[in-house]
C-alpha cells in the first residue's frame, strides 16, 4: 500500500502545533454564548479485497468538529466531519470530497419549545459507517450519534450524491402529563453524475403525547408527505413536463417505555395510505407502517437496536419503495485507553410497482488505542453486499466488498468556552 510519510508527518505536526497553540478555556470577549468545542483529524489507508472492487487502494486525510452551548434557552449544537479521499488503484470517482454537516437550533420557553435543524451530505458513496459514512476513513463508528442512519436503502458506491434534510418541530405542554407536537420537512436527494433519480420530499406531521405514569408514555400521529421525481412524468398541453410523485398518508399509535435512566424503548404502528397522479407508474396501494427502538446507555458504552417499515422514494433508483430497515450500534471502553465499536444494518427495498426487491447490508467494526494525551491508533473493517431482481440503473452497488483500513489520529482535549 502507498503511504505518503512525508506528507502525513507534515499533517501531523502542524495539527499538534495548533493544539498547542489552544487554550482549555477561553474567557475572552467576542465569544457570543459558553459551550464545549471538539475536534479531531486522522489519516488512513485502506484496502478493498474481494468481489468486484477487490485491489482498490484509497488514502484518507479527514476530521470531526463538535460544538454545543450551554444555553437551556437556546441550545445549539453543531457537528461537520469530512475530508478527501485519494485513489491510489482503481477509479478515480472511487474518491474525492466528502462532507456531512448538521446544524440544530432550539429556542424554550416554559410550557412550549421550537427546533429546527438541517443536515447536508455529499459524499461518492452511500453513507454507511461513520457520521460522514465513507467505510475505512477512521471516524469513529457504534457510539450514540457517531452513526447516522442513511435513508438511501439501496447502495451506490463510486456515484456521487447532495443529500439534504430540513425539520422544523415545535412543541407544546397542554399540562403536566400531555404534549402537543407539529412538525414539517423538506428533503432533497441529488444524483450529480444523473446515474439516480433524484428525489424531493415535503412533509407535515401533528401527534400528541400523553404520559401515563413515571415510565410509560402513548401517542398518537398523523403524517402528509409528497415526494416527487424531477424529469420523469407526462408532458401537458404546454409543452411543460409535470413530474410524477406519490402522496402518502400514515396514522401511527405509539407506546415508550423506560425502566431506568439508562434503558428505554418505543413501539409504534399505523396504516399507510399511498397514491398517485399516475397509477400505471405508482400504483395506489394500502401498507403498514411501524418502527421499534430499544437503547441502553451502561457505565463503559452504549448499545441500540431500531427497526423501521414504511413507503419512501426509492433511494434515487425506484419510483416509491416499502422498506424494512433493521440497524444495531454497539461501542464500549476496554480499560482506560481503548475503545471498540461495531455498527450493522439490513435494508430491503421493494419497488410499489412490482419491480423486484433490493437486499442490503453492511457491518463495520473499529477498535482505537490512545496513544500518549491527544494521539490514537485505529484498525477497522467493513463489508457491504447487495442483490437486486429489481431493475436498477447503472449507479448501484451489486456484489460484495471488504475493506480494511489502519490510521492515526489526533484528538486534543475539548476546549470549554466561557462568557
Amino acid at each position: 500500500m502507498k503511504t505518503n510519510l512525508t506528507f502525513l508527518a507534515f499533517f501531523i505536526a502542524a495539527s499538534a502545533a495548533a493544539g498547542a497553540q489552544v487554550v482549555p478555556e477561553a474567557t475572552g470577549p467576542g465569544l457570543p454564548v459558553a459551550g464545549k468545542l471538539d475536534y479531531d483529524v486522522r489519516y488512513s489507508e485502506a484496502s478493498e479485497i474481494g468481489g468486484s472492487l477487490g485491489g482498490q487502494q484509497r488514502a484518507f486525510l479527514d476530521g470531526d468538529a463538535g460544538y454545543a452551548n450551554d444555553s437551556k434557552r437556546l441550545p445549539f449544537s453543531m457537528r461537520y466531519g469530512g475530508g478527501y479521499g485519494w485513489t491510489f488503484a482503481g477509479p478515480p470517482e472511487a474518491g474525492g470530497v466528502f462532507q456531512h454537516l448538521s446544524l440544530t437550533q432550539g429556542f424554550e420557553k416554559r410550557s412550549w419549545n421550537l427546533m429546527a435543524s438541517d443536515s447536508v451530505m455529499y459524499s461518492f458513496e452511500t453513507p454507511t459507517t461513520g457520521f460522514s459514512g465513507v467505510a475505512g476513513s477512521g471516524e469513529p463508528i457504534g457510539g450514540s450519534g457517531s452513526t447516522t442512519p442513511t435513508d438511501q436503502t439501496v447502495l451506490a458506491l463510486n456515484t456521487r450524491t447532495f443529500d439534504n434534510f430540513t425539520t422544523v418541530m415545535a412543541g407544546d405542554r397542554l399540562d403536566h402529563a400531555t404534549t402537543l407536537n407539529i412538525g414539517g420537512s423538506a428533503g432533497q436527494l441529488h444524483y450529480i453524475d444523473n446515474d439516480g433519480q433524484d428525489t424531493d420530499m415535503l412533509m407535515a406531521d401533528a401527534g400528541i403525547t400523553r404520559r401515563l405514569d413515571a415510565h410509560n408514555s402513548m401517542g398518537g400521529q398523523y403524517s402528509y408527505s409528497r415526494i416527487s421525481f424531477p424529469g420523469t412524468g407526462s408532458t401537458s398541453s404546454a409543452s411543460t413536463q409535470q413530474d410524477s410523485f406519490m402522496q402518502i398518508d400514515t396514522a401511527r399509535l405509539t407506546y415508550s417505555h423506560r425502566w431506568n435512566r439508562r434503558l428505554m424503548g418505543s413501539v409504534s404502528a399505523g396504516p399507510e395510505w399511498v397514491s398517485s397522479a399516475n397509477a400505471a407508474v405508482i400504483p395506489s396501494s394500502t401498507n403498514v407502517a411501524a418502527s421499534a427502538s430499544i437503547s441502553d446507555s451502561f457505565r463503559v458504552g452504549t448499545a441500540s437496536l431500531n427497526y423501521n417499515r414504511g413507503v419512501q422514494g426509492g433511494s434515487g433508483y425506484l419510483l416509491g419503495a416499502e422498506t424494512d430497515v433493521v440497524s444495531a450500534n454497539f461501542s464500549r471502553k476496554l480499560g482506560r485507553k481503548a475503545n471498540v465499536g461495531a455498527t450493522a444494518a439490513y435494508m430491503r427495498t421493494a419497488g410499489l410497482n412490482g419491480n423486484g426487491v433490493t437486499n442490503a447490508k453492511y457491518g463495520g467494526v473499529q477498535a482505537s488505542r490512545q496513544l500518549g494525551r491527544d494521539f490514537n491508533v485505529f484498525a477497522s473493517y467493513t463489508a457491504v453486499a447487495q442483490s437486486s431482481s429489481s431493475t436498477l440503473s447503472t449507479g448501484a452497488f451489486i456484489g460484495v466488498t471488504n475493506v480494511i483500513s489502519f490510521g492515526i489520529g489526533y484528538s486534543p482535549r475539548g476546549i470549554h468556552l466561557k462568557h
